[in-house]
């Protein structure tokens, strides 16, 4: 009986301007993928493989469920989600950083800490001893300080532009974010032969 034929790889990627970045990336390092011209497919075919394009925070549920073998994804995004995905590759793009941000000169006992990211800023805040509540919020965080919603918040940061602008200010460094490689985890064992050699010349680039 002849082996039936592997599918091809299936790759998660996120919206917005990693998207680019991820494809080179992964270009560079030997995969034969492209997107097709038209803006509102979702989903591209090429030679090697099937891109499925998504919204970032949703890059960690396809590849934990096996819809797509790897994909590229923020370190915070991944954290957040909490799936359990292989993340052999740091692929150091789409640098940023994760912050407790306060209004500036603020002290005093923080209560109550907005965030998009409620498991990573629960999990910080025990780290302190903090029992402060958290607030999810979807829109700009920043706001939850301003208008009053909220003594902090946990976001991310780039160049600090906005917290300037804002006059708030970044109390504590919580952890350094980058896009990632990922992979699921049945896939690095059944593909072992296509995947790790991919994951040796990423990491070679990166």
């Amino acid at each position: 009986m002849l082996d039936a034929p592997v599918r091809p790889l299936v790759v998660a990627l996120p919206k917005g301007r990693v998207l680019d970045q991820a494809l080179h990336a992964l270009q560079a390092a030997g995969l034969d993928l492209a997107l097709q011209d038209d803006a509102r497919l979702l989903r591209h075919e090429s030679a090697g493989g099937t891109i499925l394009v998504m919204r970032n925070g949703d890059v960690p549920t396809y590849v934990d469920l096996g819809v797509a073998d790897v994909g590229v994804v923020g370190k915070d995004v991944l954290l957040e989600s909490g799936r359990r995905v292989y993340e052999p590759v740091d692929l150091g793009f789409a640098k940023c950083r994760m912050s407790l941000i306060r209004p500036s000169g603020a002290r005093g006992t923080i209560t109550r800490v907005a965030s998009k990211y409620p498991r990573i800023a629960t999990r910080y805040l025990a780290s302190i001893g903090s029992s402060a509540e958290v607030v999810p919020l979807k829109g700009n965080v920043e706001l939850a300080c301003i208008g009053g919603l909220a003594d902090a918040v946990v976001d991310l940061v780039e160049t600090g532009s906005t917290l300037t602008a804002n006059d708030l200010e970044e109390v504590d460094v919580i952890l350094a974010s980058s896009a990632r490689f990922i992979v699921n985890r049945a896939a690095l064992k059944l593909r072992a032969g296509e995947l790790k050699p991919l994951i040796e010349r990423l990491r070679a680039a990166s």
